[in-house]
């Protein structure tokens, strides 16, 4: 784990019940604010970012005060927020982009932010690998559609322009690897598309990368198709890294599902047509 991963972690207090949060006053310093009314202003805006997000904000931010040692050796009362990992996550969305800790910090955030909402999701876990497959692989549709508008409008315009702009994000995540090679790499045929042939963790990460770079290129409005794959191939290595941190397997070392997306959506085709027909 990378030293400001693992700092974002090690900040990471539990209530008596076990509920995580982590203190505004300890992550202020951390992302690089020196004051606190600076900080302020980050976090009204993440407030705002939660509001409009349909998340109730006293769950995400919970006022609070934290004593802080003067230099005199008396302590002094300090108004601090408690904030939850979604909140945390709004705060550094929120940041200021220029900072290479608040770059981090978005991808720390991002991803165990959705790696919790899955773990917490009951009636996700409960589903077979099979159906995640289907569910995520259909995520990843809708997502690629606004990646495609979101490239366009930063100046991806042509079909060749944006099979380079998707290339650079596989080369990012896989290691190098472009859309052609990972292909080869799974042994698959001219027809098939690798996505179809991916087991859940291999879409998840392939999620990440898709919503995280359609973000980045709305947020930081990047125009023109050199810095578009630029974001594209850094977001991918981002993802990559902290898989890595993580402790997972790299994306072209997961193990290919013996059936495909196509076939299992064939399959439940078949299945509703028989029940239609009893």
């Amino acid at each position: 784990m990378s030293e400001q991963h693992q700092t974002f972690e090690g900040l990471k207090y539990r209530t008596d019940s076990g509920v995580e949060y982590w203190s505004a006053r300890d992550l202020a310093p951390l992302l690089e604010y020196r004051t606190w009314r600076n900080f302020e202003n980050v976090i009204a805006k993440a407030i705002q970012a939660c509001e409009h997000g349909d998340h109730s904000v006293s769950d995400h931010f919970v006022e609070a005060s934290k004593m802080v040692s003067l230099g005199s050796g008396s302590l002094r009362e300090l108004k601090d927020i408690h904030l939850s990992r979604y909140a945390c996550y709004l705060v550094v969305q929120n940041g200021d982009p220029s900072k290479a800790v608040i770059a981090a910090g978005q991808t720390y955030f991002a991803i165990q932010t959705r790696r919790q909402e899955l773990t917490d999701d009951s009636e996700f876990q409960s589903l077979r690998d099979d159906q995640k497959r289907l569910l995520l692989r259909n995520e990843l549709r809708e997502h690629n559609k606004l990646l495609v508008e979101t490239a366009q409008q930063a100046g991806v315009e042509t079909e060749l322009d944006f099979a380079v702009f998707q290339n650079h994000g596989y080369q990012g995540l896989y290691g190098g690897l472009d859309q052609k090679a990972i292909h080869q790499r799974k042994g698959l045929k001219k027809s098939q598309k690798i996505l179809d042939h991916m087991g859940s963790t291999e879409l998840a990460a392939n999620l990440f990368r898709a919503t995280q770079a359609e973000d980045k290129l709305r947020r930081d409005n990047v125009q023109g198709k050199q810095q578009a794959n630029e974001v594209h191939l850094q977001v991918g290595r981002k993802v990559r890294e902290t898989i890595s941190e993580l402790g997972g397997t790299m994306p072209e070392d997961l193990p290919m599902p013996a059936t495909s997306i196509k076939q299992l959506e064939s399959a439940i085709k078949k299945l509703k047509g028989r029940a239609g027909e009893e």
